[in-house]
């Protein structure tokens, strides 16, 4: 079975301005090994996957989040949460569950100004930066002009550091406030 392809990646590799040569090389594999995984005719094994993460600085579970644990998907399957992983440049190096407006917009290796441009994406940009600039967790609640209309998200934001300290970028998980009214969740607007 044919995996898709994986256009995103040929995105990253682009703007980083090598060709499939040049991260095979870096990776220790063939180029047309490389190629067929780009292209989604082949999967790479772990080992594989952790290397071309490194070479084009993304995390490497993106290869595998259609496989993600049964409990994993299981879990959050019916709950109105995007998480997401953003290097120090705010791109994005993963995401789970985006809402359905991105479900078919590559995200990985862009920023969020790349997808949109609203007031919304303007605070989400702050909070980021912000919490990687401080390396201190925060929260914000985020209205989003959606194509199901305005949308208000509850979004925290974590560093990610990596053995030494260092913060490496940003996770965030965004619930979607408006979908939880229904359920009987009491949800209070912040100015």
């Amino acid at each position: 079975m044919r995996a898709l392809e994986r256009q995103w990646l040929k995105d990253i590799r682009e703007t980083k301005h090598m060709t499939q040569k040049d991260v095979a090389n870096q990776c220790f594999i063939d180029r047309s090994y490389y190629t067929q995984i780009e292209t989604g005719n082949r999967n790479p094994s772990r080992y594989v996957a952790i290397n071309i993460a490194k070479v084009l600085n993304f995390d490497p579970s993106v290869f595998f989040t259609e496989e993600l644990s049964s409990p994993f998907q299981l879990a959050l399957q019916n709950v109105p949460i995007v998480i997401a992983h953003c290097d120090l440049e705010l791109k994005y190096t993963w995401v789970f569950n985006p809402h359905d407006d991105f479900i078919d917009n590559d995200t990985i290796g862009k920023k969020d100004k790349d997808l949109a441009n609203n007031e919304g994406i303007d605070k989400l940009t702050v909070l980021k930066q912000r919490v990687i600039n401080s390396g201190i967790s925060g929260q914000c609640i985020i209205r989003f002009p959606l194509s199901n209309g305005w949308t208000n998200y509850l979004v925290f934001a974590s560093p990610l550091v990596d053995s030494l300290g260092h913060v490496t970028g940003v996770a965030t998980s965004s619930i979607n406030l408006s979908n939880l009214e229904p359920l009987g969740v009491n949800v209070k607007e912040q100015a």
